[in-house]
């Protein structure tokens, strides 16, 4: 009969108990019994779960949207909910008119190489339609005309408030056109980016007044997944008798 090579304290390692020739047939193999992979994702798995929650927690976001569809994994803070629902309404009176744009995308010149594309990106990675200037500007037309026809063409619009969109709001350059028909409307979101809300209401108090979403209360990632909530309208089908 084979004896255990490691009668008094066991064997410390998997690999130890396999090679033994009692242990390895007594237990159908030590470490298929015993797996550490299926440990390991199992605890790598309810870690991120937990951290993820205990994050939004901390944060205070632990509401959901009415928007929000069954399933969700994205929460809210509560003056979030409060400055995206008169948007939401907006996107769904205009969520029926033909040809509609997602979100038009509001921002400073000098970031159009840069963190503005980065957020475009993004957005379209995530299924949203953006009118973006770097990509919707067909060379040789009227500038400004474009860019009302892309507000007109929108379901609604964000504004990415960056320090060099506060210059450009200062010396009254196109960012501040496209900001004064935004907010006209209820169709507005500014995510401010790489400055304050304090910075934002020294150059502009109007926009500095509308709460929005913030890249140091959040990631941009989870801002896109936010933004991307909000303009997904589900259209009801009329069931045919």
């Amino acid at each position: 009969m084979a004896r255990c090579t490691a009668p008094s304290r066991g064997h410390i390692t998997a690999s130890g108990a396999a090679n033994c020739p009692a242990c390895r047939n007594r237990y159908g193999g030590y470490s298929s019994r015993y797996s550490y992979s299926s440990y390991d994702n199992s605890y790598s798995s309810s870690s991120r779960t937990s951290s993820s929650g205990n994050y939004n927690s901390s944060k205070g976001r632990t509401q959901k949207a009415s928007w929000s569809k069954s399933g969700s994994t994205i929460y809210y803070t509560s003056a979030e909910i409060n400055a995206l629902t008169p948007v939401r309404k907006v996107v769904e009176k205009r969520a029926e008119k033909p040809d509609i744009r997602d979100i038009f995308l509001c921002h400073a010149w000098d970031d159009r190489k840069e963190s503005a594309l980065e957020l475009y990106n993004l957005l379209e990675s995530n299924g949203v339609n953006v009118w973006f200037s770097e990509k919707d500007i067909p060379l040789g037309t009227s500038f400004l005309r474009e860019i009302d026809k892309g507000l007109a063409k929108s379901k609604i619009g964000i504004v990415l408030v960056t320090p060099n969109f506060l210059k450009r709001v200062q010396n009254e350059g196109v960012a501040e056109k496209e900001l004064s028909a935004l907010l006209a409307t209820d169709q507005l979101v500014p995510i401010v980016h790489n400055t304050t809300y304090d910075e934002l209401r020294d150059v502009s108090p109007l926009l500095g007044s509308r709460n929005g979403l913030d890249t140091q209360e959040d990631t941009m990632g989870n801002i896109v997944k936010k933004l991307a909530e909000l303009i997904t309208v589900i259209k009801k089908t009329t069931a045919i008798n």
